[in-house]
């Protein structure tokens, strides 16, 4: 089990999260089409507060370096419009269990380049799932993830940006769907304490209902917030992909949905935005955008975090 030792974000940005749920810092994925400036301008589009954004495309391994023009924009974009956190997803390929020697040494440099990246974008964190054991014994491929993205962090050494583990929903033979699998991986990783610094948890609302545990009502809630504390520790948890789910309960199929739309519902939501040990957290949508036409509308992240909104106190 990792130690709870009061873990802190390796970025100022961690400094403006608000105190109160009022203030709840909400915000969704963006896309960087068109330069990653516009994501900043996407975000102020929607409302967002704070934001996620790819910053390569996630379906190939190589991912052409950032012009420092570039960089700087989307540096000044984020102060410009207040934004006070923001987070990269990694790419979907990086897959640090693997037992392929060759594909686990390339996800290992995959996740460089994404703390690379990060930190020239003053990102404080990359959001990265822990892969998939194909063959392996589960405990056997945990610990191999672990050892990766420790090469990963031991690799950058300098770098201030680090790494969150995604809770998933198991799919297939993906790891991470249980807390103690990623407690196992945090405890190998924190033998450093460079390293302990740099690696916390993000939680999916979807993935973890999908995983098996529940969000409602508040009983299942409070249990379900309890085991993560315990395994894994509050203070480890830096960002929640708020998500609903098209699959039910324990399916272990990840597949998001609007917010109060799917088989999670909106009290598990309610829940969640007025948990108070929750409250300093940020919230990031990954809900569907498309709307009848199939065509991105703004309008529906709009839509979902206004949900989320109205689920706090008033006074």
């Amino acid at each position: 089990m990792p130690k709870k030792t009061g873990h802190r974000s390796p970025s100022p940005q961690a400094a403006e999260r608000p105190s109160g749920s009022r203030q709840r810092l909400l915000g969704a994925h963006q896309s960087v089409a068109g330069g990653l400036p516009k994501a900043v301008a996407r975000a102020v589009e929607t409302g967002c507060r704070c934001l996620q954004i790819f910053t390569r495309n996630v379906n190939r391994w190589d991912a052409a370096p950032i012009p420092e023009a570039e960089a700087a924009a989307f540096r000044q974009a984020v102060i410009d419009a207040g934004l006070a956190f923001v987070v990269v997803h990694d790419s979907y390929l990086i897959n640090p269990a693997s037992a392929d020697d060759s594909l686990r040494d390339k996800s290992i440099a995959g996740l460089v380049v994404e703390l690379e990246r990060a930190e020239q974008l003053a990102i404080p964190w990359v959001v990265a799932h822990p892969g998939a054991a194909g063959s392996q014994p589960r405990p056997v491929a945990v610990r191999r993830a672990a050892e990766g993205i420790a090469a990963a962090l031991d690799e950058t050494a300098d770098l201030r940006a680090g790494i969150l583990i995604e809770t998933t929903a198991g799919q297939g033979s993906c790891l991470g769907d249980t807390f103690e699998e990623i407690a196992a991986m945090l405890a190998v990783i924190d033998a450093s304490a460079q390293r302990a610094r740099r690696v916390g948890v993000c939680l999916d609302t979807c993935h973890v209902f999908a995983a098996g545990y529940p969000l409602a009502p508040a009983a299942e809630f409070a249990a379900t917030l309890s085991a993560f504390d315990r395994l894994i520790g509050l203070s480890r948890l830096e960002v929640i992909h708020a998500n609903d789910s098209k699959k039910p309960f324990g399916s272990r199929v990840d597949r998001h949905e609007a917010i109060g739309a799917g088989e999670i519902g909106p009290e598990a939501f309610r829940l969640l935005m007025n948990e108070p040990r929750l409250a300093a957290v940020p919230v990031i949508l990954e809900t569907p955008k498309e709307g009848a036409d199939g065509k991105v509308d703004p309008a529906i992240d709009r839509k979902n975090l206004a949900t989320l909104r109205a689920m706090l106190p008033t006074a």
